[in-house]
């Protein structure tokens, strides 16, 4: 059983985190059985960022990026998100693992 304490600063921690994504920019990224849309996303480098997974297939996905320390699976239909830290100038390669090896994209940071 948690501590009243305890309990308390998750609570603050979880309510300070909401208005922090809020006003973090933020990308989509559709994923649809193989298909990356879009397959090229643009960033300003050095700024942290969310990027909105939806996976509007009708098969599971697993968005990845080995460089970008990323991982996440998701079922048909489900929705989800990545945060970013900020990132140097440079392209950053994703990929939909589970629907290699056509299915690849890349973030951009300017």
């Amino acid at each position: 059983m948690l501590k009243s304490s305890r309990v308390f600063g998750l609570v603050a921690g979880l309510a300070l985190a909401t208005p922090a994504l809020a006003d973090m920019p933020s990308y989509d990224l559709e994923l649809k059985d193989g298909t990356l849309t879009p397959q090229t996303i643009e960033v300003k480098a050095g700024e942290k960022f969310k990027l909105n997974l939806n996976n509007t297939g009708n098969s599971p996905v697993e968005f990845e990026s080995s460089r970008l320390r990323q991982e996440k699976v998701l079922g048909p239909g489900a929705k989800s998100f990545v945060v970013i830290p900020a990132l140097k100038a440079g392209e950053y390669e994703f990929i939909d693992e589970f629907h290699m090896p056509d299915a690849k994209g890349k973030i951009v940071a300017k």
